[in-house]
């Protein structure tokens, strides 16, 4: 059985893929029988994914089957406002993540708050501690005087 799927390309942490026609045994990266396409996850152009429709058309019309990324891929390349569709989607997510980052910096201004007035109180309880050590001393001075009389 012949599938369209992606083989994928490219250096670690900066992916590629190819589109390709391959048997559904073949491994992932394996020997294909033709590159129809390809796929650019990093970039933010038109030229993100290049697809050869009339290929595909005469591998599905030879019963391959499309995978579900590639089904996905071939939907947006149809599509002509993709590119602004995905456009507003990053900005609505950056949206988020600023509105997200802003909150919990609020938070922890609020955390730090009572922590600070903490600290302000243990200050004199240190002080007074400190004053107390010297007293001890004296008396520990004190006993073995006692002692040797």
């Amino acid at each position: 059985m012949v599938r369209v799927r992606l083989a994928r390309g490219g250096a670690r942490k900066k992916p590629y893929y190819h589109i390709v026609v391959i048997d559904k045994r073949d491994k992932r990266d394996g020997k294909c029988l033709e590159r129809i396409g390809s796929y650019d996850p990093l970039l933010e152009s038109e030229n993100r994914i290049k697809l050869n429709m009339e290929r595909l058309e005469y591998w599905v019309s030879k019963g391959a089957q499309l995978s579900n990324r590639v089904k996905l891929l071939k939907n947006y390349t149809l599509d002509p406002k993709n590119i602004d569709n995905r456009t507003d989607a990053k900005a609505k997510e950056l949206e988020k993540t600023k509105a997200r980052k802003a909150r919990k910096a609020k938070e922890e201004a609020k955390a730090e708050q009572p922590a600070k007035e903490e600290a302000k109180a243990e200050e004199p309880a240190k002080e007074e501690a400190k004053a107390e050590q010297p007293a001890k001393e004296e008396a520990k001075a004190e006993e073995p005087a006692k002692t040797k009389k």
